[in-house]
């Protein structure tokens, strides 16, 4: 019994620590999500300069435009996924000796979640890198040239999102590998209390 609480004990300091770096994680992704398209507004908004915004003086940089939609949405989505991290906490799921059906429940929604969104935004992401892959760089130079604001080739803020969506699948991993060990403890410490009340009959 004596080894199946101290089992717990590092069991519960790792559950912690999963809770809160899930927590970490959905913050890191909704400010990505603010930021995302920080450099294509300083390099593509100044090149439309009509009404008609499709008609701008560096061919394809009507993607600022095009993202907004997606952008709107993945701010949402990533309060979502700060909102369904916090049930973890509203569960007790970071500090639970034994786990419940709440507990359950919530550690289901985060990884479901937190796969369906990665999937969604790595789509979502590669189809607007290789839009923006597809801009007339040469004409997008000359005007920032012209007009002093920022060039860019830099597909940076496409590509981190790997690390960030990385980072999040992981922890969804470790979910599942902390649901399964204390499972595992909970097992354990009723077949030593089912011995206990055995021996002493």
């Amino acid at each position: 019994m004596v080894g199946v609480t101290g089992m717990y004990k590092k069991q519960m300091v790792f559950q912690k620590i999963l809770c809160l770096l899930n927590l970490i994680a959905g913050g890191l992704i909704f400010f990505y999500s603010l930021g995302i398209m920080t450099d294509l507004f300083d390099s593509l908004y100044s090149t439309m300069r009509k009404k008609d915004l499709t008609q701008t003086t560096v061919s394809g940089s009507y993607l600022y435009y095009e993202m907004q939609d997606f952008n709107q949405l993945f701010v949402k989505l990533a309060i979502g996924l700060i909102l369904v991290t916090l049930v973890l906490f509203l569960t007790n799921t970071n500090v639970r000796r034994k786990y419940y059906v709440g507990n359950y429940v919530a550690i289901a929604l985060n990884v479901l979640y937190g796969i369906g969104f990665t999937v969604w935004a790595h789509l979502q992401i590669e189809l607007y890198k290789a839009k923006f892959l597809q801009i007339d760089f040469a004409a997008l130079k000359e005007h920032a040239q012209t007009w002093d604001t920022l060039y860019t080739e830099s597909t940076f803020w496409f590509d981190v999102h790997y690390l960030f969506f990385g980072i999040l699948l992981i922890l969804d991993v470790l979910l599942i590998v902390d649901l399964f060990w204390k499972r595992s403890l909970m097992k354990e410490e009723a077949g030593l209390i089912a011995k206990g009340k055995e021996a002493a009959a």
